[in-house]
């Protein structure tokens, strides 16, 4: 990855040409690769390759992904990488204008499908996994009572502690310590209700 920090996106250009449901799939799949090939992303997303060279092109243009060093001996095969640690997107950067809210608002209700997707996928296949992995999972419900600067507080100490684990994981895998290592998506959602 090119820059070791995570890019807040902010502008409705960039929302719209990530908002696409490919997209974000073919993001996440890179985001967990590290660095793939338009053919070797279609395999895990099922897409033609040129449909998903496609939409790579589109990430790219916006700078949410780039292009990876070579890897192997074909010359032909385009690598590519995010150009960022991950994104982030903030309410206060699209409610000006109701088309903002509107794309902003969208964009967050299909990552949330995606998420339960992810986790449907899970649930229907957790006999597959190993009893330690199916030991290790977890899916939990805490009601809290804060304030607006006490909830952010917890999400900006939440995600310190995820980026933690995540540095640790890459570091160690790097390093050749790959037995037992698998791919994990951990889904937070902090927000206020009321009965």
């Amino acid at each position: 990855m090119a820059s070791n920090e995570s890019r807040r996106v902010s502008d409705l250009e960039t929302l719209k040409a990530f908002g696409h449901p490919l997209r974000m799939k073919l993001y996440r799949a890179l985001y967990v690769a590290g660095s793939a090939t338009a053919s070797q992303l279609a395999d895990q997303v099922d897409e033609a390759v040129s449909l998903v060279s496609y939409h790579l092109r589109k990430l790219a243009d916006h700078g949410l992904i780039e292009e990876a060093e070579q890897q192997g001996t074909d010359g032909r095969e385009r690598w590519w990488q995010p150009a960022s640690k991950g994104l982030t997107f903030h309410d206060e950067d699209f409610r000006d204008a109701p088309e903002k809210a509107a794309t902003h608002a969208a964009i967050n209700r299909l990552s949330f499908d995606q998420h339960i997707e992810m986790y449907r996928r899970y649930l229907d296949s957790s006999s597959n996994w190993p009893p330690e992995w199916r030991s290790a999972a977890f899916f939990s419900e805490y009601l809290a009572r804060l304030t607006a600067e006490e909830l952010a507080d917890l999400g900006r100490e939440m995600s310190e502690l995820v980026n933690r684990y995540e540095s640790l994981g890459r570091t160690r895998a790097e390093a050749g310590d790959t037995e037992g290592r698998e791919n994990v998506a951990l889904h937070l959602y902090g927000f206020p209700f009321r009965t």
